[in-house]
């Protein structure tokens, strides 16, 4: 008889491999090393995920802001770069740090072909795309290609806070993500 899963657990176990993902990387990712320092067994991870990928798609779940909600009331220009600015500030700093490590960890792994991370990426990335596209929508019905914006924002925010991360410059990537939203939202 399978033995039932500990929801409480399972919650635990996923908001530790979060950090140790953040702290040790995606690259050489063992169940074991994982699964010890998080207290537990290889065979557990297993018992509560199926796999490792499985796992690390779940944990990025719990982490994942709801997108939506953060520009559902957007209805203007100013509203909207307030917004990104925001949201570009808040994910480089502070707790948010660790998911957002992750995360780009994530989507660099699933340019493989075959990735087992490819469909939860293209999932993160079409919410974000989605949402910016309607918000855009909103504020100015004007705008050509709404998609093609709102790709342009989310790569070039991406790029700039994987910029941020990697070199520590806080002043001129706040520069650079200002100009950037700036410049696109008028």
């Amino acid at each position: 008889m399978a033995r039932p899963l500990d929801h409480a657990k399972r919650a635990d176990l996923l908001a530790g491999v979060v950090e140790y993902i953040a702290e040790h990387g995606l690259g050489d990712l063992s169940l074991r090393p994982l699964a010890a320092e998080l207290g537990t067994s290889s065979r557990m991870l297993i018992h509560y995920f199926k796999t490792k990928e499985e796992l690390l798609v779940q944990a990025l779940t719990t982490q994942r802001p709801d997108i939506p909600a953060i520009f559902a009331d957007v209805t203007d220009a100013a509203a909207l770069r307030e917004r990104l600015g925001a949201f570009c500030s808040v994910n480089i700093a502070g707790e948010a740090t660790t998911s957002v490590r992750v995360l780009l960890q994530v989507l660099g792994a699933a340019c493989a072909p075959g990735s087992p991370y490819g469909e939860y990426a293209n999932a993160a990335i079409a919410t974000f795309i989605g949402t910016l596209t309607d918000a855009l929508c909103r504020i100015d019905t004007t705008i050509d290609d709404p998609e093609a914006v709102a790709t342009l924002l989310i790569s070039g925010l991406r790029g700039i806070i994987q910029d941020r991360l990697i070199t520590g410059d806080v002043e001129r990537t706040d520069r650079a993500a200002r100009l950037l939203i700036d410049q696109i939202i008028r």
